[in-house]
């Protein structure tokens, strides 16, 4: 293989194969961890804080996947979308 050589279409595999893409990510505090959500209770709901970014000291809800909590910093994909307020009322009432 080393001795092999690599037409244009073959070179420019080889690049991507050793590139990595992210994504642009903001920095969030989270300031309270408000409570348990999903069907089955395994997202919380945290109150954080964005520290970087066009929406810099927002404060904003959303939904975490995984221990998470107050003082902890999340990376934001989109610091727009806020999730749904927790309701008082559990599962099954009316």
């Amino acid at each position: 293989m080393a001795g092999k050589k690599l037409g244009k279409k073959e070179k420019e595999e080889e690049i991507k194969k050793g590139t990595v893409n992210f994504s642009q990510a903001y920095p969030a505090s989270v300031e309270e961890v408000m409570g348990r959500t999903g069907t089955r209770g395994e997202a919380t709901q945290v109150r954080c804080k964005i520290l970087e970014g066009r929406d810099a000291n927002k404060i904003i809800r959303r939904n975490v996947k995984g221990p998470v909590q107050k003082g902890d910093v999340l990376m934001l994909r989109e610091t727009e979308i806020e999730a749904k307020q927790l309701t008082k009322a559990g599962r099954g009432s009316k």
